[in-house]
């Protein structure tokens, strides 16, 4: 379900895919925001999409309620950004994510490969640095698909 513009942004979900709320609102309010909701237990999924141009759409965010992660409903979300790129006539799908870290096996095994890197993207975006699996981060993998 797409959210309007002026509805309550589901934050607690969102920071399960990014770190802090000043680093969400830096593109948030930009792109068009869905949630995942399932009936009689409410949201369980977000994902933010952003237009970078009229070919090039790019997921900003994508999370699932940990009780909830595992279980397919990220690949749904996958496919449903996927119907909803194609809809809007986009050519290429862009997610930039961590360098380490399941994420990564997870877009490629949904169809992604790797396509560049933003360097030097956590600490010229966030304040304090960010360990993930014991490496901190620095690069942001970008990884694309093909629509």
């Amino acid at each position: 379900m797409k959210l309007d513009k002026d509805a309550p942004l589901p934050m607690s979900l969102l920071l399960l895919a990014d770190e802090t709320v000043e680093a969400i609102e830096k593109y948030i309010y930009r792109c068009d925001v869905y949630v995942l909701v399932l009936d009689h237990i409410g949201p369980i999924g977000v994902f933010a999409l952003h237009q970078n141009s009229p070919e090039e759409i790019e997921l900003k965010n994508m999370a699932v309620l940990e009780s909830f992660q595992g279980k397919g409903m990220g690949g749904f979300m996958l496919r449903e950004i996927r119907q909803i790129a194609a809809r809007g006539g986009y050519r290429r799908l862009l997610v930039g994510t961590a360098t380490v870290g399941r994420q990564v096996d997870f877009y490629i095994k949904n169809g992604f490969s790797p396509c560049g890197l933003r360097k030097n993207f956590f600490p010229d975006n966030y304040p304090e640095p960010i360990f993930e699996e014991g490496e901190r981060l620095c690069d942001m993998l970008l990884l694309e698909m093909k629509l």
